[in-house]
């Protein structure tokens, strides 16, 4: 491209150098997109279900299954994401929500006293550590 600068024709283009550069830089980005959705897949995410205050169980995010909590609600799993498809309370808030997949995110049903959460892992207890 040529551009004009005090009367003077000055040449901007762009040189193979330049085109070098740009490819790199964008094959970098292409290699990070795909190390980090490897990184942040959700395989190792469990959805740990409280009843009452008390652990009832933990399961794989990445397993279909339906799960029964104390012959009261009805969790799903499927998709990746956990989802509560019944509940005997009246106000059905819990039924409701949408189903949830990340970590930290829950379903709670006041009435029957569950609490259903995304947490990281199977090992983790902490989602956060503060010194």
């Amino acid at each position: 491209m040529l551009k004009y600068a005090q009367g003077q024709v000055v040449d901007i283009g762009m040189k193979k150098n330049d085109y070098i550069l740009i490819g790199t830089v964008m094959l970098a980005a292409l290699a990070l997109f795909i190390i980090s959705g490897a990184v942040w897949k959700r395989g190792g995410a469990i959805v740990e279900v409280t009843a009452d205050g008390k652990k009832e169980g933990r399961y794989r995010l990445d397993r279909e299954q339906s799960i029964e909590i104390h012959d009261t609600n009805v969790l799903v799993i499927k998709d990746g994401k956990a989802d509560m498809i019944s509940a005997d309370c009246p106000d059905k808030v819990c039924v409701n929500q949408k189903a949830i997949s990340k970590n930290g995110e829950s379903i709670t049903c006041l009435p029957n006293k569950i609490i259903v959460s995304i947490v990281s892992d199977e090992n983790s207890e902490e989602d956060v550590v503060v010194k």
